[in-house]
Formats: structure tokens, sequence, C-alpha cells
């Protein structure tokens, strides 16, 4: 993954990479999803894993394009186009041709002709959009492979679908039991399980269903659906969210908690077309996250709005603050049908997992709320976040966000020096050194470091132990 072992076309495709990059992953760790060894305190705490996990050497500048956290598994892409998988694999999920799970991350070898681009992991399978290392450009740049439940294979196979040979893949994410992608043209394709209309056909369906374009939009109820040109596309449980080119939300599937954003469903607890979301007109929407039953969009300003199911607290309002019943015999479940604002300004990227939230804002902070039995949404030691709470554990620039079931992953990049010399000061940080590095951080406007100097010292006085065992490092040797 050193940039200078990059060669051939490879080199062009990992241009302008930082220096530098790091995960971070942390939470829920029944499967090794985490890809760290520890105590339960331990693994509530963001930790970047050592290039040794990954066959670097140790203090190696490894690279990374993209991470994705699935209900039990993640994955992530290095610079130079290779996937790594590790977590649950009892569905196949990690592409290695077994069901035996793994607690290291490991190369999945059968992409190893591919440059991987992107990836994204559904509860039990996973997705990823590649280009063939050698490509005489009568290939698609952009292709979809496929694996894990539902998806044929264990292995990593080739899948059009309802698209044309060689159709660029732009976008694809995946669900509880379905998954969309999306071309380079804005038509989606989905595929998987229809029992509650997330495949967008009008109908629902027993069964695994085949990929089929989605080629009718309900603007309003009193129109004729239509064809939308889509540009983001996500995957809730079982529902799904998309943007329009004009920046317009549709959403579909099962929407018992509200997740879909209506004010009133037209199939019962269920709407089965793509259908707008009237209450973001004139807000002008650049991404969408589906999580278990809620979802979050953000606006071109930079203001993050919530709905669906918000009783773990994932919705960021407070504990039942301005929730609607859902059922009149049912009061322990609320939640809000009409998107709510809850940041107004200055977010960056939104991720939502199965019960919790994260945001990164420009100012470089992170920030989490919901279902924190684990430590996945927030850095207090609560079963809830109720409002946005701050993740000060990361350092370098935020580029991605991932959540997962119950576990969390962020990739930081540093692009200058002073955020190398973060990276490399927050890899050697002891409670001896930590004030020191805390003053000379708050001094030089190395905000990030300085906040983790003060947590870490904070942990390290309470009794706490941020270290890797020796086991960590052994599972990653090959």
């Amino acid at each position: 993954m050193e940039i200078d072992e990059i060669v051939g076309e490879k080199t062009s495709r990992a241009a302008n990479l930082p220096t530098k990059s790091a995960i971070y992953v942390w939470g829920y760790n029944q499967s090794g999803q985490t890809g760290r060894m520890g105590k339960e305190r331990q693994l509530r705490i963001p930790k970047q894993l050592p290039p040794e996990l990954f066959g670097c050497p140790a203090g190696a500048n490894s690279r990374w394009l993209d991470i994705a956290c699935g209900r039990e598994h993640t994955a992530a892409v290095a610079s130079d186009g290779s996937l790594f998988t590790w977590g649950a694999n009892e569905y196949g999920q990690l592409g290695d041709g077994t069901e035996v799970g793994r607690k290291h991350p490991k190369k999945v070898k059968q992409l190893q002709t591919e440059f991987v681009k992107s990836v994204s992991c559904g509860a039990h399978c996973t997705a990823a959009i590649a280009e063939p290392c050698e490509n005489d450009g009568t290939i698609s740049p952009s292709r979809l492979w496929v694996w894990g439940q539902n998806q044929g294979s264990n292995f990593p196979r080739l899948f059009w679908g309802a698209f044309a040979p060689n159709t660029v893949i732009r976008q694809v994410s995946c669900g509880a039991a379905h998954a969309v992608a999306l071309s380079e043209d804005g038509l989606l394709q989905a595929w998987g399980y229809n029992e509650y209309g997330q495949l967008g056909r009008g109908i629902t369906c027993e069964g695994l269903q085949g990929a089929r374009v989605i080629d009718a939009y309900a603007k309003f109820l009193d129109e004729a659906p239509e064809l939308v040109k889509i540009t983001q596309v996500s995957c809730g449980e079982y529902h799904t969210g998309a943007i329009s080119e004009k920046g317009e939300v549709y959403t579909w599937g099962l929407g018992a908690r509200g997740q879909l954003g209506h004010s009133s469903l037209q199939s019962g607890d269920k709407e089965l077309l793509p259908r707008h979301v009237v209450a973001l007109d004139g807000i002008f929407i650049k991404d969408i996250a589906c999580g278990g039953v809620h979802t979050c969009a953000l606006s071109s300003k930079g203001a993050l709005y919530a709905w669906g199911g918000g009783q773990a607290g994932q919705l960021g309002l407070g504990p039942r603050t301005g929730f609607f019943p859902f059922g009149p015999n049912d009061s322990e479940t609320f939640f809000r049908n009409i998107p709510a604002l809850v940041v107004p300004t200055g977010v960056q990227l939104v991720a939502c997992g199965h019960s919790h939230t994260l945001i990164s804002m420009r100012d470089g902070r992170i920030h989490g709320w919901g279902y924190n039995s684990y430590g996945q949404a927030a850095n207090e030691r609560s079963t809830y976040a109720w409002f946005p709470s701050p993740i000060d554990w990361c350092v370098g620039e935020v580029r991605k966000l991932a959540a997962g079931g119950g576990h969390s992953a962020v990739l930081t990049d540093a692009c200058s020096l002073k955020e190398l010399c973060e990276f490399r000061l927050a890899d050697n940080v002891t409670l001896s050194n930590a004030l020191e590095i805390e003053d000379v951080a708050s001094r030089t406007g190395s905000d990030a470091l300085a906040r983790l100097c003060e947590r870490l010292r904070e942990h390290l006085l309470d009794g706490g132990d941020c270290e890797y065992e020796d086991g960590d490092l052994n599972n990653g040797k090959k």
C-alpha cells in the first residue's frame, strides 16, 4: 500500500492521494468486526488500526480510499485498489469462499486483478465497484462485484443484473435483504427481497427477486409516476432512499416507524413506489443515509434533517421529545414521520448505522448519537446518546464515516505536513507526555490532537488502557 510500490495503471488511479490515511474502528466486537482485541472498555474508544494488521511494515504511511460497515463485518479499500475484509462471515460476506469469520483484515484475493474504487456492506453481504487493472478501454471502468447472502456466491462475482454489460456503475448500496445499484446515466436497479416494497416495483413479492430497473417515481400523488434521474442512493434495513439530480429526496419500502418521511402511506405501513418527500421541497439535498428504521438527509448548506424511529435516540432530537406514538397501545415506540432539523449548519458527512448516527463537521469534529451500549455513538458511557455528542479520538481530515449494526469506523487523511505530524504524535501519546503534547497542539491550532490528548489523559488516569494487546498484531501477520 506504499505509494512507491504502486506501479503501472495503479499509479495514475492513485493520484492526489494524501500523505497518510488512518482507519479508526470501535464498538461492538463479537465477530471481530473492529479488527481489534481487548476488553470491552478499550473497544469503546476509537483506535487507529496499525499498518501491521494489513501486512505493512510498522510505521508505514498506509493510504485508504473507502471504508464500510455491515451488521458485523467491515471492509476497507486501500490506495492500490486492494480490498480488505474482516468480521462475521456466516453468509460468505468476507468474499474468501468460506463461511468462517475472521478477526483480522485480509485481502480479497479474487479481486486482485481489479482496482477496487468503493465498497458497500449490507447486513450479511458486500458489494464493490472496481476496474480491471489491465483495461484497453473496451471494458467498463466501474464494474459491480457482489457476494454474500442472496448474492449467489461466497466469492466476488461480476454482476450486471438488469443493466447492459459494460454499464458504468456509479454507486451501490446494500440493505438487510436487498441491494440497489446506480448507473452513470442516473438509473437505479434493485434486487433481493421485496416483502416491504423496498425494490420500488409498485408491488410486494415473496422470495428472492432478480434485478430490475426502477422506472417510476411518484413526485406528487395526483400525478402519474415518471422516470427521474438519480444521483445517489442509500439502503436501510427494509427501506430505500435516493436523491434526484434536482436535489429532491425519494423514499420507498417499509415505513412503519416514519423512516420514509411521509405524513401518510399509500399501502398500509409501506410505500411501494419511490415517492417524493414533499416536506423537503425547496431544500437541495446532497447526501442521504438510511439506518435500521431512520433516515438522515444533508443539505447543500450543511443542514442535517432526520426522521423515522427514534426509540434509541438515533434522530438526535432528545428522549421522546417531539415524537408521536405509532399505535394507541404502543406507548414505548416513538417516531417522527416528517423530517426534522437536527443540526442547522456545518455538517459535511453523515452515516447511519442500525440504531445510531454519525456526522462530521466542517471544523473537523465528529459527533454521534443513538444506541450506545458498545460506545459506537458517543464518548460517554451511556446506553443511549439522545443528542449529538463529540467523539474526540480521531486526528486528520475526515474523509469517510461508516456505521454498522453496533460498530463504527472513520477514515481520516493527512494532506499536509502539519496533519502528518499530528498523526505521528497521536501514535506516540502516553500518560507521561500527553499534557506536553496537548499544550503544543493547543498553541499551534491542532485542535483534534489536543482533544485526543485530553481524552486520553482522562481515560488513563481513570485506570483505562488504550494499548493494543499482543494478539492484535499477531493476528495481522501473514
